[in-house]
This record gives C-alpha cells, structure tokens and sequence, in this order.
C-alpha cells in the first residue's frame, strides 16, 4: 500500500550537542527539531585544554540521540509506520576503540572512566608527533605516497594518527581493542546491530579524507607501509574491511532493541553514515561549482567537482574523495581548526574573571557571554577598518588548512594601550576571514572553479558582522542556505534515498532544499582595504611560521 506521507530523520553529532529534525521526504519541510547538549562533555570531564586532549564518552551521544529522536516523534504525533529512515552524520575524525563483540570499550565497566577509550574527538591534537611520523615515512619510504589525496600532509586531527598515539600511551586499551571505528560508522552500526567489525559498512567520506582509503591503491595504505609505523596498525587494518559506501548506500534495517526503543518498525532503513560538513553540503544543495562553508567552532570548505574535469591533485587540503559527497562527484574539503572557537576564546578570556568576582555567573553564564558576544560585535562592527588597528593571526588551534600544521600558534601585532576588547575582537574577526581567503585562494590556484559561496551553520546564522566582514574580505557574494540544521537535513535527504523515497542525490536536493534566506554582498571600499590587509596578514603568517616548529623555543 502506498503511504500519503513518509517521513525521514536526520541526526547530526555535533561538538557540543546533537540534534534531530524529522522531515518530509516530499517536499523536505521540518515538522519537528530537537536539541540535546551533551551533559559530560559540558562538564568538561575527560578533557585535558593545557595538552590539547579532547575526548567525548559514548554516552553522551547514545543518551542525547535517544532523546532527541524520541522528542520529535512525540512532538510530531506523526504515525510511526510513516517514517521511512534514519540518517546520521558526526563530527570527523573521531574514531573510538570497539573489543570483539564490537562494543565501545568506554561502555564497558573496565574502561567506563578511561579518556583514551572514549570518542578522540576531531578537535583533540594530541597525535602531532605521530602525524610527522606519518607524514615523513610516507614522503620517503620510496614506495606509494598514501598522503597524495589528503593533501600532502596527514593531520594530527585525523583516523591513524590518533590510534597510533592511544596505542602507545595505553597499552590497555591498546590490547582491549579489536578495531577502531569513526563515530559515524559506530553510531549507524549501533543502530542496525551489525556492531562487530567485518559487520560495519564503512563510510567512504570517513575512510577517504581521514584514513587515506583511496581506489588507487585499492583501499588502505599496504601493509608494509603501516608495519614500518607500527604492526599494530597492521592488525587494525586487517579488522577495517576493503569495500567502502558511499552515504546515500543502505548500511540496514533499524534494529529490533532500537525499533521498540523508538516505537517505530524494524522497516526502518538506516543510511550509510557521514560527516556534518558533508550532509551539510548536501542540506545546502552543493553543486558542481558551489563552496559550500560550514562555519561552526571550526569551518570546514566542501566542494564537488566532475570527475572528468579534475585532474590536480590539490595539495595541502584534507582531501579529495570519489563518492564523499554526492556518489557521482568527487568531493573536496578543506577547512579551519578554529573559527567560532576563535571567537569563543577571546570571550571566555573576558568573562573568566566573572567566574570568581560576580555572585551567580554560574547560573547566568550563557546569558552573559551571549550579551558579552553581542556587545562585542556591535562595538567592533562601527570601528573602521585601518592598517593600523590590531591584525591577528587565526591558528589559536593550530592550522588545518592549507597545508596543515598543528604546531602553529596564533600571534596580534599592532597591540598599543589605546588598544581595547572591541578592537581585538574586530581583529579576530578578521583574521578568520582572512584564513578563509587563504583556503579559497588555494583552490583556485590549484585549479578548482568557485562560481558561488554558501554558508551553513551556526555563525552564518547569528552574526551578521562575521558574515558581512567574509563576503568583503572575499569580495564575494555569500548565501545563507534557510535550513538551520543543515547537516541534519542532509543526513535526512541520504536516508530518503537509502529508503528508496528518491532514486538519487540531485532528485532529493530538488524536493527537499530548503533554498536560501540571506544574501550578503561585499562593499567594494572595504574590500580594497582588505587586500591590503590580507597581504599584511600573509606577512605576519610567514614570520611567525618560519620561527614555530616541533623543534622550536619561540
């Protein structure tokens, strides 16, 4: 019997939440949202700021999916036999450790209160060293460079570094784990049932850009080449499988414990899992020419391109995958490791001595740094732009893209005692734009054509000042795609293809896109200055780059 309506849910793992929004598989409207912030992680528990350590427990992530997914079928009232599918996407790389049965070592009494056994967050650089390692032996061991279609250069954010370095600072987890698996694939599996390793249908956007899975070499790095690493690796590998799926593939149907959990029927199809930035490419309608630019704590810079018209291999990106995005397309991404963080940053720097000096902040603590924010970009908003003002630099995480680098420091020149809080942030502000050129200036030498910008997420969202201060830094048009959960969206639209709702990508972007609600247009007078500024800025990047190194006392 043919259903009236069929409804499909997207599930998006952020840093700091998870959310769900059930859609329309017609027609893609929202009939309901829900937001569940992650309760330890908010607590900062098992996180380590002074070490670059950040680790997200299991639970977190369980508890706040079951939540949210829960509330918007309660708040819809929709008929449970109507919803179709299930898609997720997380944040990446993220791997976590799994023992034989294919179960989170973190939700097992052993390792319950162990961070190295936890989700290592995309964000967590502690595997620098292990990163160089990579890097070094790949560039030299004489046989295939596997850091070719990850730009060049592998990154302490990504899949083998961080596996490397857990293995050799507990030996624990390191003989408890059977396999490692990116957050995207482990919460699908825990969803269908299919836990255990050879079970899991790997999610080619994660294997490709975050673990150097690629068709030419027919699938992961060689053996060998892992063994000069560490034969752990080795053992790793052989537990990963060779087939990779792209995300509008079926990874199965939702499991008999999830089904009853939810109310819903084991008919349920559950998507191949994904990476926010690329579900949000497909929520913001990503075609061949459009950059699509998730702008969140971090960024991350998503473009498609046609097979047949790419053939440079674009250096010092996080990779250019077949199938990453849309299964036709070759998908491209870049990004920044700290962009809202950036501003985050300074803001909590403000505000930390409210902590000890106000009765209550804690209690207020949103509301204050929100209007602390506010204020901040108002104020910075009316300053003019000056070669003379502050000019800062955006690595305060390290630098992703291009070419990356996670040794590197953030820097401010042009610091005087006329200089205050809005200037600064006006400096900040311009200095994560002007990392955003420097990353859009490297596609375009490399070959890549930009015929339009689109921006998702929550900065796009909320802070006009940002987004006017990139289109001029740019000197680019910019959209702001109308979704407000984008990722989630884009999750949903690759579940109604696994469902079968629509028969591909393009068709579900036709029926469920959303379209756009902002436009902004750059001032050709401030995008003169920027140009000038950005030449500073690129000035300031090479010193302080030349004088930072893994070896460096500066």
């Amino acid at each position: 019997m043919k259903l009236d309506k069929g409804y499909v849910i997207g599930v998006d793992f952020g840093s700091d939440s998870v959310r769900a929004v059930l859609v329309d598989s017609m027609d893609g409207s929202t009939i309901a949202t829900k937001t569940y912030l992650y309760k330890r992680w908010s607590e900062e528990k098992y996180c380590n700021f002074q070490k670059s350590q950040y680790r997200q427990h299991l639970r977190d992530h369980i508890e706040g999916m079951e939540s949210v997914i829960l509330s918007v079928l309660t708040e819809s009232k929709v008929d449970p036999n109507t919803v179709l599918g299930i898609g997720l996407d997380t944040t990446g790389s993220s791997p976590l450790p799994v023992n034989r049965d294919g179960d989170a070592l973190c939700l097992t009494d052993e390792f319950a209160e162990n961070p190295n056994s936890m989700v290592i967050l995309w964000k967590d650089h502690s595997a620098i060293r292990e990163a160089e390692e990579i890097n070094s032996l790949s560039h030299s061991w004489g046989g295939t460079d596997y850091t070719k279609y990850v730009g060049g250069v592998y990154s302490a954010e990504w899949f083998w570094a961080k596996i490397l370095y857990i293995s050799r600072i507990d030996n624990s987890v390191k003989e408890n784990a059977h396999s490692w698996v990116e957050h995207c694939d482990y919460m699908t599996s825990l969803l269908t049932g299919n836990k255990k390793a050879h079970l899991i249908m790997r999610s080619r956007c994660a294997a490709g850009h975050k673990a150097m899975w690629h068709d030419e070499w027919s699938g992961l790095p060689s053996d060998e080449f892992f063994e000069r690493l560490d034969p752990y690796l080795v053992q790793i590998k052989h537990t990963f499988g060779e087939t990779t799926y792209t995300s509008d593939s079926l990874a199965g149907n939702l499991s008999t414990f999830w089904a009853e959990k939810f109310g819903l029927s084991t008919n349920v199809k559950v998507s191949v899992g994904t990476f926010d930035a690329h579900a949000g490419a497909l929520g913001a309608e990503v075609k061949e020419g459009t950059l699509v630019r998730v702008m969140g704590t971090s960024t991350c810079d998503i473009i498609v391109t046609d097979p047949g018209k790419t053939e440079n291999v674009v250096k010092g990106i996080c990779g250019q995958v077949s199938g990453s995005v849309l299964p036709d397309m070759i998908g491209l991404e870049a990004g920044q490791s700290g962009f809202g963080d950036t501003l985050a940053w300074f803001v909590k720097l403000l505000s930390w001595p409210l902590t000890f000096t106000l009765d209550g902040y804690k209690e207020k603590k949103d509301e204050i740094t929100e209007k602390i924010f506010d204020t901040l970009s108002h104020e910075a908003s009316e300053l003019p732009i000056s070669d003379r003002a502050p000019l800062a630099l955006d690595w305060i995480n390290g630098r992703r893209t291009p070419d990356a680098n996670h040794n590197l420091k953030a820097g401010m020149l042009n610091l005087g005692l006329d200089t205050d809080a809005p200037n600064v942030f006006r400096a900040l502000v311009e200095a994560i734009c002007f990392g955003s050129k420097a990353i859009i200036n490297r596609f375009i030498e490399e070959g890549i054509q930009i015929n339009e910008i689109v921006a998702i997420g929550g900065v796009a969202k909320k802070s006009e000042f940002v987004m006017q201060t990139l289109s001029d830094v740019l000197a680019t048009p910019i959209k702001v795609a109308a979704s407000n959960q984008a990722p989630a969206l884009g999750a949903a639209m690759y579940a109604a293809i696994a469902s079968g709702v629509h028969p591909n990508t393009e068709i579900a972007i036709k029926r469920m896109g959303q379209g756009f609600e902002k436009h902004f247009t750059p001032i050709p007078k401030n995008s003169d200055q920027y140009e000038v500024l950005f030449r500073n800025y690129l000035k300031l990047a090479s010193f302080v780059e030349s004088g930072t190194g893994s070896d460096s006392n500066i």
